[in-house]
């Protein structure tokens, strides 16, 4: 149930914070979540990976609908990717759910020492 929960709130205050904040703020909100709602390490690393793919992930396909994969098929040809545009977004959620799960491990971690 910790788990569901905190994938939520990582999703939730991942998309929240940013329109507030500058971009990166979606990793600090992922630490505080962490270090909050207590969970072992490998637990913490994978929600939090997991709320942030999720979300980046749909973001992305979202607006890559909504302009035809025009733009994204441009930058999948500048990378190695095969002008694929499927794959970026997938590169895309991977790289924000990395962010985000070792931001949420460090705020897992960060919990030892206090208790």
């Amino acid at each position: 149930m910790k788990f569901i929960i905190v994938v939520l709130l990582t999703a939730l205050l991942g998309y929240a914070a940013p329109l507030y904040f500058t971009w990166w703020s979606f990793a600090v909100t992922s630490f505080i979540i962490a270090l909050l709602i207590h969970q072992k390490a490998l637990a913490a690393f994978l929600a939090t990976f997991l709320g942030l793919f999720l979300l980046w992930g749909v973001m992305a396909l979202i607006i890559d609908n909504a302009n035809d994969h025009l733009l994204s098929q441009k930058i999948a040809t500048l990378l190695p990717l095969g002008g694929s545009s499927i794959l970026l977004i997938f590169v895309t959620a991977f790289t924000g759910g990395l962010v985000s799960g070792f931001a949420g491990l460090t705020g897992s971690l960060a919990r030892k020492p206090v208790e």
